[in-house]
């Protein structure tokens, strides 16, 4: 069964304004895959899990036709109103029951979303809509993230480790597959033609506000939130209060870099 864990239309505005694009050497590796494996460009891109659409505009700048889909009709919204080009359009459906005829799709996306999907019907639509010489790209980020500014990095990566431990502990058993790797959604890909990379590192600038606003926008938050509002609020308080005091500013808009591990499974059909 997929887990449906962005439902709601507050959570989605807060997905939509916190939640980040694929970094540069993301977009580097997908796109020379790209160029490696097809004489053409594609023609019709499907990003799956779009949420809010921050995966799919990188996707619009590079492609002819790209199809955001999301079975979150909140997510949806906030990505129809997010300014883009005219080659973008978002639908409402499940990963599992895409609207696309076989064999119609050049290049199927999904960006940290396919470990909510119910894998096994996934890579079974993917397949079906997927043409001969098509490729896909799934990818997430991992826990691995870290936070750099001037000599205190360390201390402010333990300030934002400390908070994010605690939010593991209200995760869904859906994050194995980000712990493991993405090792299972490798496995079930059913493309002979494939391979996994684990180690992409991207350094995503943001705000001391921008690294708490990830932190309510991811799904443990929210669960912790309906559990113990207080506590929950609390904590934002504290690790945003606790990183300004490490690195000796007062603006939350104060600027750091945001580092993250990226895992993409790439393959072709």
């Amino acid at each position: 069964m997929a887990a449906q864990m962005f439902e709601g239309k507050g959570h989605a505005a807060v997905y939509q304004k916190y939640r980040f694009a694929p970094g540069k050497e993301l977009q580097q590796i997908i796109l020379a895959y790209l160029q490696e494996k097809r004489a053409n460009p594609p023609e019709l891109v499907v990003d799956v899990g779009c949420g809010s659409g921050q995966g799919t505009r990188f996707l619009a700048e590079h492609f002819k036709k790209v199809v955001g889909t999301d079975i979150s009709e909140a997510q949806i919204q906030e990505a129809r109103d997010a300014p883009s080009t005219p080659n973008v359009s978002y639908l409402v459906c499940p990963a599992e029951e895409l609207p696309f005829e076989d064999t119609s799709v050049d290049f199927l996306t999904s960006f940290t979303a396919a470990h909510w999907f119910d894998i096994e019907k996934f890579m079974r639509e993917a397949n079906r809509v997927v043409k001969p010489g098509g490729c896909v790209a799934i990818s997430t980020y991992t826990v691995d993230m870290s936070l750099r500014y001037g000599n205190c990095s360390d201390k402010l990566t333990k300030v934002f480790r400390e908070a994010w431990d605690l939010l593991l502990k209200y995760s869904h058993n859906r994050i194995k597959h980000v712990l493991d790797n993405y090792k299972e959604i490798f496995e079930a890909l059913p493309f002979p033609d494939k391979k996994r990379i684990t180690d992409i590192f991207d350094k995503i600038p943001m705000t001391v506000a921008g690294v708490v606003g990830y932190l309510e926008s991811v799904s443990p938050y929210q669960v912790y939130m309906k559990n113990d509002p207080e506590a929950a609020k609390s904590l934002l308080q504290d690790t945003e209060k606790r990183m300004l005091e490490t690195m000796g500013v007062s603006s939350r808009e104060t600027p750091v870099e945001f580092w993250v591990r990226h895992v993409c499974v790439l393959g072709c059909k």
